[in-house]
């Protein structure tokens, strides 16, 4: 045997005792003593005695919230794939949560709705009050004006892009008397940068969904996200009586669909946050090989034919 192969042997066999190694590392390149050295490491190998068991299956330890058992098979690539490449980001706004989320779930039961829609406050606004999108929606939850009307908040009327390029045209032509009032006027405190208040309102926006789209918490999901008409028009186009949000998601607009999958991935790694914090979370069940003795003893027989 030469040194080339008991450096094999050592290599597969890393529970041999230190003793082991050494005789192994300065035998000679005799058979005789080769053979002595495998009856050793044989003999202090710490494994089971064989077995017809070539496999061990290693169980997947992640859990969905109540409301959101049952779409395990459809969105856990992609929380996989999400907690994987988002990993700071969802750690940071987990963080940022603990800040927000008991008044939440505080105003959500108040209205009797499930607590996971607490994750559409950092999908809309990432907690920022002053949040404001380019379609004009603001604060918190990303209240739209004719919203924050019908829900009776006080809000400021926001310009689209047309009126904004007007108003600018007509500020450059206004006199300085002119400018000088316009500067006096007290603007208005809008209802929807308050915490509480705009909170309240998208609870109840919640539960008018709640109503007209049969409690299905992924459709309502979808309705915040691009309005109850197109979750209408999407259901309608899949021809079923009573379709889900799988079967309506192909008919909804692209952003749509990122976005309860993204209500889905928040929900899930948050139910899971110290096995996802300490890299313990496991997304599905894996077969792990178990070594008998007898591959073990096969292993050095080829390792040993390879030199003589």
């Amino acid at each position: 045997m030469t040194m080339k192969t008991l450096g094999c042997i050592v290599f597969r066999f890393k529970k041999v005792s230190l003793g082991i190694i050494a005789i192994a590392a300065f035998s000679n390149t005799t058979m005789a003593q080769g053979n002595n050295v495998k009856k050793i490491l044989l003999a202090n190998l710490e494994i089971s005695k064989p077995t017809n068991v070539k496999y061990v299956t290693k169980e997947a330890n992640i859990v969905f919230p109540t409301v959101l058992q049952g779409n395990e098979e459809q969105s856990l690539a992609y929380i996989e794939k999400f907690a994987t490449n988002r990993r700071e980001y969802l750690i940071r706004t987990y963080k940022k949560s603990k800040k927000y989320f008991p008044k939440v779930t505080s105003i959500l039961r108040k209205h009797r709705l499930p607590q996971e829609y607490q994750v559409l406050l950092p999908l809309e606004s990432a907690f920022n009050a002053n949040a404001v999108s380019g379609a004009g929606a603001v604060g918190y939850w990303q209240i739209m004006d004719e919203v924050a009307k019908e829900y009776g908040l006080v809000y400021e009327p926001q310009l689209s892009a047309a009126d904004k390029k007007k108003l600018e045209t007509e500020k450059k032509t206004t006199t300085t008397q002119d400018a000088s009032i316009a500067t006096k006027k007290a603007p208005i405190k809008d209802d929807r940068k308050n915490f509480i208040k705009s909170t309240n309102a998208a609870a109840r926006y919640l539960r008018d969904r709640t109503k007209n789209l049969n409690n299905d918490v992924l459709l309502i999901v979808a309705s915040y996200n691009c309005g109850v008409g197109n979750v209408w028009e999407a259901k309608r186009k899949t021809g079923l009586s009573n379709p889900s949000f799988w079967d309506a998601k192909k008919f909804l607009p692209a952003e749509t669909q990122a976005y309860v999958m993204n209500f889905i991935t928040l929900n899930v790694v948050f139910n899971n946050y110290k096995k996802f914090e300490t890299n313990t979370l496991t997304f599905k069940a894996e077969k792990i090989k178990v070594i008998t003795t007898e591959e073990m003893e096969d292993g050095i027989k080829e390792n040993t034919a390879m030199d003589y």
